[in-house]
């Protein structure tokens, strides 16, 4: 029998929702520094994040609009931007675990199973939401983020670097991923992978071969439901679903 040794967890849309409740307010008041004119929505910005990495949203909105920006000027507004996150994280309660995450981070733990977060974010935004969201413990060994690889997702090279660092056979991990980006990312690095959506209405890619897809990891009062992938035993997501999942690799 496949022993589960390692999950490693994408951040933003799938341990906590951060994308429209913080991401979107700091591009903004990062516009609003630059007297740019600019004032992304949620439809507009739930448009934007089929482009991963801010810099790229902001490169890509900025041609979609004809209103041309050079890398410097990107990297310029995006570090503000970042200013502008650190801050309204650290000044408003916007963020909050998804359901069944702490339980199964918990029983991940308690089981000995290793866990490791792989973002798009810095390394500076990802510590500051593990670090409020997991005042108890720290269940992660460490962090891959935007700062620690040239490539970001879709590139399979945040996931393949995590592999190298922990040093877990590829059949013995699993990955949480919420968006069509990160399914590139995982699978092209040949990880497992089970797909659990953000609170943003997500149409994955129709390439993508997708084998496991639950619309929530659950808890006893709010249930799982699974689209596709092997069949759940009980209410929710837990250490022998993801055991029993690795079966089907």
């Amino acid at each position: 029998m496949t022993n589960l040794e390692g999950v490693y967890w994408d951040l933003d849309g799938t341990i906590a929702n951060t994308e429209l409740e913080a991401h979107l307010p700091a591009f903004n008041y990062a516009f609003n520094d630059f007297n740019l004119n600019w004032n992304w929505d949620i439809n507009t910005y739930i448009e934007l994040l089929k482009i991963n990495g801010g810099k790229n949203r902001i490169s890509y909105y900025s041609k979609l609009i004809n209103k041309f920006i050079d890398n410097e000027e990107v990297k310029r507004i995006h570090e503000r931007k970042q200013y502008h996150y650190i801050n309204y994280v650290r000044k408003n309660n916007v963020i909050s675990l998804k359901t069944g995450v702490y339980r199964l981070i918990k029983e991940l733990k308690k089981k000995e199973v290793r866990q490791f977060i792989v973002t798009s974010s810095s390394k500076r935004q990802a510590s500051l939401i593990t670090n409020q969201l997991f005042k108890e413990f720290n269940p992660f060994e460490f962090i891959i983020s935007s700062d620690d690889v040239k490539f970001h997702k879709p590139h399979p090279m945040p996931y393949l670097k995590a592999m190298k660092i922990s040093g877990i056979e590829f059949n013995k991990s699993i990955v949480f991923e919420d968006s069509s980006p990160g399914l590139r990312s995982s699978l092209a690095a040949r990880l497992p992978t089970i797909f659990v959506p953000s609170n943003i209405p997500a149409v994955i890619d129709s390439d993508i071969d997708l084998n496991c897809f639950i619309d929530s990891l659950g808890n006893e009062s709010c249930k799982s439901n699974v689209i596709k992938g092997p069949k759940l035993d009980s209410n929710y997501v837990d250490c022998a679903y993801l055991e029993k999942y690795l079966l089907t690799f």
